[in-house]
């Protein structure tokens, strides 16, 4: 997405002189395109080519687009360098759309029973999940939800899913969680009142409707997403959501994405069906 491709041109300008940004403008095709005498001008320049037109270039992986070229060489940085926002957009960008970092180390033995062994590491992109699962890619999954919300006019959870993602992308994971949190309990909330709830303003209350008091039920208790106990789907799920205690760190990071991933999965689940349930076809079929 934008955000990742720039973030990765941003990455690269920080362990590049000008001078080697040339040279991996040059092998990219690309030198001459844009004028630019600053490195922030060369970040716009580079960046706007690989979304605008994301060219065939030349790499040491063969020829690929030159916004994964970008990415390649982003995430290649000194370890120095893997800090601050630049690094934290690319992460949390790679990560919506579906990639992990993983930096893997190698023992090497010593050529001689006097040497230590050496220790290599490398770094590469790995797939968080199979591409060829029908559902799974986020920035789409974003795209229909804001497109659907739009639709039926949800502003209260159209506004909670933006600053979700905009925490998300700042890499600010409790933030984002928060946000989500409401996301979910609002989109329930605004589809009961759609299909006319008319009770106490109780989210728990608007779930149950959703579950037993429209008929037919809007969430299905074959699928085992709502009953009158709290092992269903709906109610577990938002228990997840609201865990005791927080884990900082990397695992903090893990759960963000976590929660961002199954939160779009199942808002595309419920407001599709809403969406089919009211105009009779689900958007983006």
């Amino acid at each position: 997405n934008p955000m990742t491709v720039v973030a990765a041109a941003e990455v690269i300008a920080s362990f590049n002189s000008h001078d080697d940004m040339h040279v991996l403008e040059v092998q990219w095709g690309v030198a001459g395109r844009y004028s630019a005498s600053s490195k922030s001008g060369r970040i716009a320049g580079l960046a706007n080519i690989a979304i605008e037109e994301d060219v065939q270039v030349y790499s040491e992986e063969g020829m690929i687009s030159l916004s994964r070229a970008m990415v390649e060489t982003a995430i290649r940085a000194p370890v120095v360098k893997r800090d601050g926002p630049s690094w934290q957009k690319l992460v949390a960008g790679l990560r919506f759309d579906g990639f992990e970092i993983v930096e893997t180390r190698t023992q090497i033995e010593a050529a001689y029973p006097w040497e230590d062994p050496k220790t290599e590491t490398s770094i590469a992109l790995v797939r968080m999940l199979p591409n060829d699962v029908p559902g799974l890619d986020f920035r789409e999954a974003e795209s229909e939800i804001m497109q659907l919300l739009e639709r039926h006019g949800f502003t209260t959870s159209k506004g909670h899913l933006r600053q979700a993602l905009s925490a998300f992308n700042r890499g600010e994971w409790s933030s984002a969680n928060g946000e989500l949190r409401n996301f979910y309990e609002s989109y329930l909330n605004e589809i009961a009142d759609e299909l006319g709830y008319s009770g106490t303003q109780n989210s728990k209350a608007k779930r149950d409707f959703l579950g037993s008091g429209v008929t037919p039920p809007f969430l299905l208790a074959e699928y085992n997403e709502w009953d009158s106990q709290k092992t269903q789907y709906v109610q577990a799920l938002m228990n997840r959501m609201h865990p005791h205690g927080g884990h900082p760190g990397l695992s903090e990071e893990q759960d963000a994405t976590f929660r961002l991933q199954i939160s779009l999965i199942t808002a595309r689940l419920f407001v599709r069906r809403f969406d089919q349930r009211e105009f009779g076809v689900a958007a983006g079929r």
